[in-house]
């Protein structure tokens, strides 16, 4: 048997059997809980993959998981995808990621491209303390972390005419995006961070009911998207450049000359590449859909139902 088949065949048995313990999780040993300023926090712990938690009524509330024995192979489907952000720009020296979560993307892209400054910004200072203490979160002159609200720190960064190569918004409360961080505005503000290579990937859901404000008010910001979603999970990464979006022969060459680099965090950049749809070819949602605004929010939307 050949080594790269022994290889393929251990990641499906991998990936096996992380999607079984997720689906467990709802039977998972609690070591760690909290209630911060914020929200709930809670750690849980089975069969070897530890997962971060915000809302302690649902089983299916993980905001970060990871492998105890193997923390650099990443578990959620949504982080991986996140990684389609290469395929638009393979090189990244300046990386802003808000929400942090567990750090685990913080953490493989450190070790991916270590000459690169990666900030994190977290409004909840507990938040970053679980980080540490429980997913091996590392800090160093390279990776910071900043205890801030997401919009009044990009709201400063405009002031200070900072520039971002990869910019990631992956903020949740427990229930879903916050609100002010989903607006028109706020994605005017964010876009100005953008070098003139940047790239920016949000984390969303292809089934929410917001999917269509959603995709119109990034489409009214920053023009044509990548829709990368899948059938294996709910979320759906939004992505768009400064640059006009890359044609498939590009994404093509960039995801063979980052297969091996991607491979042992779990990453199939390959696979992901087919994922990758453009507005410009298929928009599936109406033309006369209504923005979101600092004015008309999300919670405005679904208190209407």
């Amino acid at each position: 048997m050949n080594k790269l088949l022994i290889t393929f065949l251990v990641s499906v048995l991998s990936n096996v059997l992380i999607s079984a313990a997720l689906n467990t999780q709802a039977s998972a040993e609690t070591i760690h809980s909290e209630r911060s300023l914020y929200r709930n926090i809670l750690v849980e712990e089975k069969r070897g993959l530890r997962c971060l938690k915000f809302n302690v009524k649902s089983a299916k509330t993980q905001q970060s998981c990871m492998l105890a024995d193997d923390p650099q192979r990443l578990v959620f489907n949504y982080t991986k995808m996140l990684f389609a952000s290469l395929l638009v720009n393979p090189n990244p020296e300046r990386i802003l990621i808000v929400g942090l979560g567990g750090g685990t993307m913080s953490n493989s892209l450190h070790q991916i491209f270590p000459d690169a400054t990666i900030t994190n910004v977290e409004i909840d200072p507990a938040v970053i303390k679980v980080a540490r203490s429980y997913f091996g979160f590392f800090e160093n002159e390279k990776v910071t972390s900043v205890v801030q609200d997401g919009r009044i720190f990009v709201k400063r960064a405009v002031l200070k005419q900072q520039k971002y190569d990869w910019i990631i918004l992956d903020a949740f409360n427990g229930d879903y995006i916050p609100e002010h961080l989903m607006t028109q505005e706020f994605l005017q503000e964010t876009k100005a961070l953008l070098s003139d290579n940047g790239v920016l990937a949000a984390n969303t859901f292809s089934i929410s009911d917001l999917y269509d404000v959603e995709s119109a008010t990034y489409k009214s910001v920053f023009g044509d998207f990548f829709n990368v979603r899948n059938k294996k999970n709910s979320n759906r990464i939004i992505l768009t450049s400064e640059k006009p979006l890359p044609q498939d022969s590009v994404i093509a060459e960039r995801a063979k000359a980052l297969t091996t680099i991607l491979r042992p965090f779990n990453v199939n950049i390959t696979e992901i590449s087919r994922y990758m749809k453009s507005t410009a070819i298929q928009q599936d949602w109406p033309k006369d859909t209504r923005l979101l605004t600092d004015q008309y929010s999300p919670a405005n939307l679904l208190n209407l139902k």
